[in-house]
């Protein structure tokens, strides 16, 4: 059997650099890319010369319709298609796409969520189209990356900010570039690589489960007998089915331009795990949205589920994306990579303690960036950070930041003492240490991973966060290095300094303990354990300030995200409160009523033909009966407290009674049903079970 022509069919579905300067005139391919490589606005001529050559491109490969594609604060991507044909003559038709179709489009903006910035009578609102992120043709469609904001131009999508907290980035980045004598480099950017977990389950068990297809995670479920215990899953042999939808979803992410790179098992039962390699955050963000309705439509093909929520199963591993995160320039360098001269040295130093002290400074919000519903359910877990902030660095830098602060000397290879600017620091290898998995923000060699990120989540969220708290340490770091008279000594004083202030920030033990979450209290470390206690600080004056500064977010802007994340919060939750009230009502009241009668008959029976030996089913009964009845008014409860709801003003207000009623009731009402289901035969069953579910792909 011939195998796959990787080289052959990577990006033939995408009109990337490669295509452009094949067919676009030279002048016009230059323009794109200073659009692409240096914000420059592109030129209508050239506009009307791309659309062309897009559009034919885009027939060649299939294509009858074009959609802007776009990112609104739903949480997944929205578009409209409209066919590239046009009437012409008597009946006939010609294939049209005009500049203005490929740089602008119009969409119903009082129809995805505003937070108040528009209302349901002002309707208008613009896509964008994103020159620096390629378009590509799926389905049929020429899908053109846009950005999405209103008719008065206030950003109502996920990808504006993030654009704007990349040049941010940039015109900080190259005033330190310029400060270490770099002036080559024209553009420094934020990289990313999303490892996306998820998990995969057969289609005939979930279209039973009214949880999983209403609320993506279950809402009821006893742990299974065997659940990871044995550890066995993590990095086994895939079983065929799964090795079918893999193969499948490589080759259409491979032919989208994603750098699918590794595919394996992850630890829990049904749980799987796809990483590619980096790329720039905003090309990242485009392609991890791409692979997650692609892991949808793909195991749809297969008969097969593909389940996004954090934490589908209670009693099992949820999934996150651990989100990569690094530094490159326009020449190819790492500004994360320790280098091997003292000039190197330093600025690799700057830029490292520049990302010590946004963290610390802004830990509000990075925890913000990966709040959800569904995120809230897995943090704190087994297999994901707490809601604690800090940064991991390992043995070698930890040690190296310490004697600098000092002003000690460093025990490496060779003792020596360490003087910024003028020492050279001893090579830090990749893995100089041992790995962290329970640090929120660990540094793993070249780059940072932030792993407290939801499976589901839009990267484009943290990253832009991340993007711009680093921004502003560096424009701090530049304001006072640019100008310093002894450039070496500000700098040595600067880097102390900064270790000095925000070293609170750096931990290297167990972060799942008791005890580190005493010393973070010492330390002063924010622990906001939920959705609804992080949001709130979205609007702290500092924040504002933040994203006015480096014009990521106007006031108005920040107000409406949170209300739209609030409100967000305590429509999943409601929806949640009213599906459990469903399947107790229709499907386990029944079933458990059922399964008492068959027990009652089975006892008369036996009492009929005299049999003193019936213990089992009364024992059986007398359980069933005491938990059925507390089931029953954990089930008012709920009923009651839902209907309540609606009473509750403001979406903060809203989102605090989700919390802190409706999660209590909905949590009280599955432990009673769980305990039953323990004591259910299975035959009486109504729905499928947690056995049934993660182990529901046998082959």
């Amino acid at each position: 059997m011939n195998g796959i022509n990787i080289p052959e069919i990577f990006g033939t579905m995408v009109f990337n650099d490669k295509v452009m300067k094949e067919r676009l005139p030279k002048e016009a391919y230059d323009a794109v890319r200073l659009a692409k490589d240096e914000g420059k606005p592109l030129s209508h001529d050239y506009a009307k010369v791309v659309a062309s050559v897009m559009k034919d491109w885009a027939i060649e490969n299939g294509a009858t319709h074009f959609t802007h594609w776009f990112q609104p604060m739903t949480g997944i991507t929205a578009e409209k298609h409209d066919s590239f044909v046009e009437p012409f003559g008597d009946g006939d038709v010609i294939m049209k796409f005009s500049e203005k179709s490929l740089v602008k489009g119009e969409s119903d903006a009082s129809s995805f969520p505003s937070g108040g910035l528009r209302a349901t009578f002002e309707a208008r609102g613009y896509t964008a189209w994103d020159p620096t992120s390629y378009a590509f043709v799926k389905d049929g469609s020429l899908y053109i990356p846009t950005a999405f904001c209103s008719y008065s131009g206030e950003a109502l999508d996920k990808k504006t900010p993030l654009l704007r907290s990349m040049d941010a980035f940039n015109k900080q980045a190259l005033r330190i570039l310029r400060l270490f004598g770099n002036d080559k480099a024209k553009r420094v950017t934020p990289t990313v690589g999303a490892e996306q977990e998820y998990f995969l389950i057969d289609k005939s068990v979930y279209e039973r489960r009214l949880d999983l297809v209403h609320c993506g995670r279950t809402l009821f479920g006893a742990r299974p007998s065997k659940g990871q215990e044995l550890e066995d899953h993590y990095y086994g042999a895939i079983k065929s089915r799964v090795s079918a939808f893999m193969k499948e979803l490589d080759e259409e992410l491979w032919k989208l331009g994603v750098y699918a790179k590794t595919k394996h098992n992850e630890v829990a039962p049904a749980q799987h795990e796809l990483a590619p390699v980096f790329t720039s955050t905003n090309i990242a963000s485009d392609q991890n949205q791409l692979t997650m309705e692609l892991m949808k439509s793909v195991a749809n093909k297969h008969d097969l589920v593909c389940l996004l929520h954090e934490k589908p199963f209670a009693s099992v591993n949820g999934s996150g994306k651990h989100n990569n995160w690094s530094i490159s320039t326009d020449l190819g360098e790492n500004l994360l990579e320790p280098g091997d001269t003292p000039n190197e040295n330093a600025q690799f130093l700057l830029f490292l303690v520049a990302v010590i002290k946004a963290v610390d400074e802004y830990q509000d919000l990075l925890r913000i960036s990966v709040a959800s519903a569904g995120n809230d359910h897995r943090l704190g877990a087994d297999e994901a950070p707490p809601a604690i902030i800090s940064i991991y660095l390992g043995e070698e830098l930890d040690a190296i930041l310490n004697s600098i602060e000092s002003g000690s000397a460093y025990l490496a290879k060779a003792k020596s003492e360490l003087k910024i600017g003028v020492s050279v620091l001893p090579p830090i290898p990749k893995d100089s240490t041992d790995r962290n998995r329970t640090s929120p923000f660990a540094f793993t060699g070249n780059k940072f991973e932030f792993r407290m990120v939801g499976s589901s989540s839009n990267i484009a969220c943290p990253n832009f966060i991340i993007n711009t708290i680093v921004a502003e340490e560096l424009r701090q770091f530049a304001d006072q290095l640019e100008n310093a008279k002894d450039f070496n000594g500000e700098l040595d004083k600067l880097i102390k300094k900064t270790i000095t202030e925000h070293k609170r920030i750096l931990f290297s033990g167990n972060n799942y303990s008791k005890e580190w979450e005493k010393e973070a209290q010492k330390r002063g470390l924010l622990n906001l354990k939920s959705t609804v206690d992080a949001l709130p600080h979205y609007t702290d004056k500092k924040n504002v300030e933040l994203f006015a500064k480096h014009k990521i977010l106007s006031e108005q802007e920040i107000n409406s995200r949170m209300e739209i994340l609030l409100e967000n919060y305590s429509n999943i939750v409601h929806i949640e409160a009213l599906t459990a009230i469903d399947i107790a009502r229709k499907e386990i009241t029944p079933v458990v009523i059922d399964y008492q009668g068959f027990l009652l008959d089975e006892l008369k029976l036996k009492k009929e033909y005299g049999k003193i030996a019936c213990g089992l089913e009364e024992k059986l009964l007398l359980k069933l009966s005491a938990l059925s009845e507390n089931f029953s008014n954990a089930l008012d409860k709920l009923v009651e407290d839902v209907e309540k709801y609606d009473g509750t003003s403001s979406n903060l207000d809203k989102a605090k009674y989700c919390e802190k009623i409706l999660l209590a009731d909905m949590e009280t009402l599955r432990g009673y049903a769980d305990a039953m289901e323990l004591l259910i035969g299975k035959d009486f069953m109504s729905f499928p079970t947690y056995e049934d579910i993660l182990y529901s792909v046998k082959y």
